[in-house]
């Protein structure tokens, strides 16, 4: 989670009278977590946030299952996903369960003048391709190729593309993002030995406050569904804000790998938790220097999680064929290690270019229809010889 931040104008205490220049009030709003029992902040708005026009009847954004059950090595090339002008519905959800859904998108532009509220879970948006502004009440963030956007649940969002080739890589999580717990003190200081320090953390600033009444539509997602809600005043009318809740920005370019003379398991990769489970970024770095060193890593029983890999960018050292945008998906129960021949090429090797992010969920993951349909369906045999 990050540290407390502000921005804008708000009154010495809580929950005291805050008034306009012309005398009237402006209306608080605590965004609370958990109830009132963790992170919160607390925004004040030109008008109450509860002004609602109308209501449309909701869409279905449900992820079709194809296979409910999996025992077998997969492999999707993401860049198969095609393009859409429309940010919402270019969100294609490939592999899911109760705690988690792993989306592909390709969207050309966020496609209207609508804003989006996840209401069912918190993002973790990675920028593979494009740039732009991601817009909130909290302020402005922007973004480029390698960002994770952090947007916790309930934050109303614009994603302002500047431009039209987008890739991203969309984690939601039905619980919060938060970091390990081993990279932070007592006072939630990020340690010394962290691959990140909060200078990497890019918070909101430009707090944009838009004093207008009108229609403004924002899509709420809720148990899979749609709502289209007609607000009666912009959803960005905030004055100022203070808190921890907020969304915020690391990038893969920051992340500051941990190596060893041996090979480094994959927590030493870690970048967050979640509610069962976890996310790593794998970035360029020195190889392990023990003279008999094997930098590849070694065949390894998921016993415990499936294992999901998007491949960014770089050669993958302990893969062959490996394309940009393409998932990897390695569940429990079935070992997995390099490919033929990965080893002995490593040996010696100073260094690794690539870069990556993993999912390991603690729960077996579903396969979607839109996911089969970007399948590989030889990968299984590729630790074949020959």
């Amino acid at each position: 989670m990050p540290h407390y931040h502000k921005l804008g104008d708000i009154p010495p205490k809580r929950h005291i009278q805050f008034r306009k220049p012309d005398g009237n009030l402006y209306a608080e709003q605590l965004v609370s977590t958990e109830g009132f029992s963790a992170e919160y902040s607390l925004v004040y708005h030109h008008y109450p946030p509860t002004r609602i026009r109308e209501i449309e009847e909701p869409f279905s954004v449900a992820p079709e299952i194809a296979l409910e059950k999996n025992m077998q090595h997969r492999s999707f090339q993401g860049f198969k996903v095609k393009p859409e002008g429309d940010y919402i519905r270019s969100r294609k959800a490939v592999l899911v369960n109760d705690d988690v859904y792993i989306h592909l998108a390709a969207p050309e532009q966020w496609g209207g003048d609508h804003f989006f509220k996840n209401s069912d879970g918190h993002e973790m948006v990675f920028v593979h391709q494009g740039e732009g502004v991601l817009k909130t009440i909290y302020g402005n963030i922007p973004f480029r190729y390698g960002d994770h956007l952090i947007i916790p649940r309930g934050v109303i969002y614009r994603l302002d593309f500047s431009t039209k080739d987008n890739r991203l890589f969309i984690v939601e999580s039905f619980g919060p993002y938060r970091f390990p717990k081993r990279y932070v003190n007592d006072a939630g200081q990020l340690l010394e030995h962290a691959p990140y320090y909060e200078r990497d953390i890019r918070k909101p600033q430009e707090l944009e406050t838009h004093d207008e009444k009108g229609d403004f539509v924002v899509m709420v997602k809720k148990q899979d569904l749609v709502y289209p809600y007609h607000y009666a005043s912009h959803p960005f009318d905030a004055i100022g804000w203070d808190g921890y809740h907020y969304p915020y920005a690391l990038s893969i370019h920051d992340f500051e790998p941990i190596t060893g003379r041996i090979h480094q398991p994959p927590p030493v990769h870690q970048t967050f938790d979640g509610n069962n489970f976890v996310t790593c970024a794998f970035v360029p770095r020195m190889y392990d220097y023990h003279p008999l060193a094997i930098p590849v890593p070694y065949n390894h029983s998921n016993v415990d999680s499936d294992e999901v890999l998007y491949y960014v960018d770089g050669e993958f050292m302990s893969r062959k064929h490996v394309e940009r945008g393409q998932i990897t998906l390695h569940p429990i129960g079935i070992p997995h290690g390099p490919h033929p021949g990965t080893v002995e090429k490593s040996l010696g090797q100073k260094e690794t270019r690539e870069l990556a992010v993993m999912v390991d969920t603690f729960r077996p993951l579903k396969i979607t229809r839109a996911a089969l349909e970007i399948e590989d369906p030889g990968y299984f045999k590729s630790w074949l010889n020959g």
